[in-house]
C-alpha cells in the first residue's frame, strides 16, 4: 500500500475510536493489504492517539489461544500499544458505554517488566529474568471493524482491537507460580462462564511475551521496563454491556475483579 494510502486507514480508524463507530473490514476494501502494511497503519492511529495527550504504557499479544484464534477465524497472534487512556484498576468502574463499541472482556496474566527486553534473540529465561511481577487481569478488547468481521490484517491495522484493561490488586513473582499449568476460572454476573490455564496462550504466557519481544524487534521496537504487557486470553472472549460484573481467579496469583457501566 502506498504511504498515502496507510496515512489514510490510521486516520480513519482513530476517527472511529474518537466517534465510537465501525469501519468496512480493510481486507474487503483493499484485496492487496499486507501484514506489513497493517501494522504501519496501527502505527498511524497510534501516533493520533499520542498527539491527542495519550502515553504508551506497554504493549499487549493479541489472539494467542486456539479457542480465540477460532471464535475470530484468525490463527495467528498479533500485538497492539497499550496506552494511559485504556488503564484502570481493580474497583474502578469501568465506563464501556461511553467509550467502546462492541466489547468483549478476556482473562489473562499481565507482566510488568523491570528491565528492557530487545529482540531477536529473547527466551524464555530471558523474559523471567526482565520480570518485576505477574498480575492477573482483564482485557475488555474492542473492534472498530463492523460486527468484528476481521481478517489477521484488519485487527493488526486495528492495534489489534484495544479497548481498556483492569489490572487486579496482587502481584507475584513470576518464579513463584506454575504459568503454564496456573487455572483460571471467569466469573459474570455471579456464575462461572468459562475456565482456562496458563498453557492456553501458545503453551505458556512466557511463550508469547517471548514471541512479541521477538516480533518486535523485527522492528526495532523493545519492551522496555516499567511497561505492563498484556500475555493474551485463556479463555473466550466474553460480550459484556454495562450493568456486568466480572471477575477472575488465577490458581497462586489471586484475582482481579471489574464492574461494568
Amino acid at each position: 500500500m502506498e504511504k498515502e494510502l496507510i496515512t489514510q486507514c490510521g486516520d480513519e480508524l482513530y476517527e472511529a475510536l474518537s466517534g465510537r463507530r465501525t469501519l468496512r473490514p480493510f481486507t474487503e476494501r483493499f484485496s492487496d493489504i499486507s501484514i506489513e502494511d497493517a501494522y504501519h497503519i496501527s502505527l498511524r492511529m497510534v501516533e493520533r492517539r499520542v498527539a491527542a495527550g495519550e502515553r504508551i504504557i506497554g504493549k499487549k499479544i493479541g489472539v494467542t489461544s486456539k479457542v480465540v484464534q477460532n471464535m475470530l477465524n484468525v490463527h495467528q497472534p498479533d500485538f497492539g500499544y497499550l496506552t494511559d487512556k485504556m488503564a484502570y484498576s481493580q474497583g474502578q468502574e469501568v465506563p464501556i458505554s461511553e467509550l467502546l463499541i462492541q466489547p468483549k472482556a478476556e482473562g489473562e496474566i499481565a507482566f510488568i517488566l523491570k528491565k528492557d527486553l530487545i529482540g531477536p534473540g529473547i527466551t524464555n529465561a530471558d523474559v523471567l529474568a526482565a520480570t518485576e511481577c505477574v498480575m492477573p487481569c482483564f482485557e475488555i478488547v474492542d473492534s472498530r471493524i463492523e460486527d468484528w468481521q476481521i481478517k489477521i490484517q484488519d485487527t493488526v491495522a486495528d492495534n489489534a482491537s484495544c479497548g481498556l484493561f483492569v489490572l487486579g490488586d496482587s502481584a507475584v513473582n513470576p518464579r513463584k507460580v506454575d504459568l503454564t499449568t496456573c487455572g483460571m476460572v471467569v466469573e459474570k454476573n455471579g456464575s462461572i462462564i468459562s475456565t482456562g490455564a496458563g498453557a492456553a496462550a501458545l503453551g505458556s504466557p512466557v511463550n508469547c511475551v517471548t514471541w512479541l519481544a521477538n516480533r518486535l524487534g523485527e522492528f526495532g521496537i523493545p519492551l522496555q521496563a516499567g511497561e505492563v504487557i498484556l500475555s493474551g486470553s485463556l479463555v473466550p472472549l466474553e460480550p459484556v454491556k454495562a450493568g456486568d460484573y466480572m471477575s477472575v481467579s488465577i490458581g497462586g496469583m489471586g484475582s482481579a475483579s471489574v464492574r461494568f457501566v
